[in-house]
């Protein structure tokens, strides 16, 4: 293969093939694929601009049936540390995250086996007639096969459904890596690879705005995590014109730390900044039918994703009022509102707040003092 056509053909926002992929990134020095990726960026998001966002990641229940070997966060039905989080509990959380400047609620749990489509339909209209500006955010792909199985219905009447009580847009959660040898490895219990991506279709066909995820390094071979990339773009070359389909990106490196995967199989997180940039810029070249790639500080930590701003990132996502699900396996930092706006500034970027629609929102007046 011809390295330098590959890279004008990615330039070009052209689809690069598995093994194209896979030649960039075996055979070209990382900063050369960080400076195309940032190309391509300033290509798809002209403007000197890096978003963030203001949500609260809070979980309904802890209670689940898939037992994925790189959660700590989950228990199974009986457990004593199992819960179902009240309704005054979720307002009490709505009310901290608007007073701190937020308007989204992140609301994920897990396959709780007692819970059907009407609980997810009370809940959600309880939460908007609380707080009718609430935007909610919530479930994922894995969940919403669980409701359909659990309840019977088709995904597309269960998403439906949501969208009716009140759901706005639709997470990336539990893609992991699509390959279902993968799957079976690290979240047997947990929706197959198709199922996730059938999802996002049915998502995509009633209109329904989501991400796409990628946690990597863990099982998978480099193939598969370029199949993964694929697949999501064939996805989104499907999505009807009326719909934005997968409005942004974000991978982010395994998170080891106490889970069966480390401590049973001995799988540790060996992605350093080298790889995650490097991952970062690939996904950039692989994805040029999506808008918005984000870099997760969260699991890297700021400096790196600073770095990811240059090499194909436009969007540092969340300051994350509230995160339980991948802090239990480890993910060690934090950001404030100004931290991560200063965190922008830093890398030479003007920081502008948006909202799941990647729509711009004025500071709130809490937070004046970034202005």
């Amino acid at each position: 293969m011809d390295l330098e056509k590959i890279l004008q053909k990615a330039l070009e926002l052209q689809f690069l093939s598995i093994e194209e992929g896979m030649y960039l990134y075996e055979h070209a020095p990382t900063s050369e694929l960080m400076f195309v990726a940032n190309q391509i960026r300033f290509i798809k998001k002209p403007e000197n601009i890096v978003t963030w966002i203001i949500d609260r990641n809070a979980n309904y229940t802890n209670i689940c049936v898939a037992n994925c070997k790189f959660c700590n966060f989950f228990r199974p039905p009986g457990h004593s540390e199992g819960y179902l989080t009240s309704y005054e509990e979720l307002y009490q959380k709505i009310d901290e995250m608007f007073a701190l400047g937020g308007d989204q609620l992140l609301l994920q749990g897990g396959h709780n086996p007692d819970l059907g489509i009407e609980y997810y339909e009370n809940l959600f209209r309880a939460l908007k007639q609380y707080k009718p500006e609430l935007k909610l955010h919530a479930l994922g792909p894995p969940e919403i096969v669980h409701i359909a199985e659990t309840s019977k219905l088709t995904y597309r009447e269960v998403l439906s459904r949501l969208i009716d009580a009140g759901l706005d847009s639709l997470p990336g959660a539990g893609a992991e890596i699509l390959n279902d040898r993968v799957r079976r490895l690290i979240s047997q219990g947990k929706c197959s690879g198709k199922q996730w991506l059938d999802v996002m279709r049915e998502a995509h066909q009633l209109g329904l705005t989501t991400s796409a995820t990628m946690m990597f390094g863990h099982v998978e071979t480099l193939y598969e995590r370029f199949e993964h990339l694929v697949w999501i773009r064939e996805v989104q070359d499907e999505k009807p014109a009326h719909s934005k389909g997968f409005i942004a990106f974000i991978p982010w490196p395994y998170q080891d730390d106490g889970t069966i995967l480390n401590k049973v199989k001995g799988i540790r997180n060996q992605v350093m900044a080298d790889e995650y940039c490097k991952m970062i810029a690939i996904s950039r070249i692989m994805l040029p039918n999506i808008d918005n790639i984000q870099a997760s500080w969260l699991t890297v930590g700021p400096q790196v994703a600073q770095l990811c701003l240059h090499g194909g990132a436009n969007d540092l996502g969340s300051i994350m009022i509230e995160e339980n699900v991948v802090s239990a396996a480890g993910a060690p930092y934090r950001l404030s509102a100004e931290a991560l706006h200063s965190c922008i500034k830093e890398a030479g970027f003007i920081p502008k707040l948006r909202n799941q629609q990647y729509e711009f929102r004025p500071i709130p007046s809490v937070l004046s003092y970034l202005n």
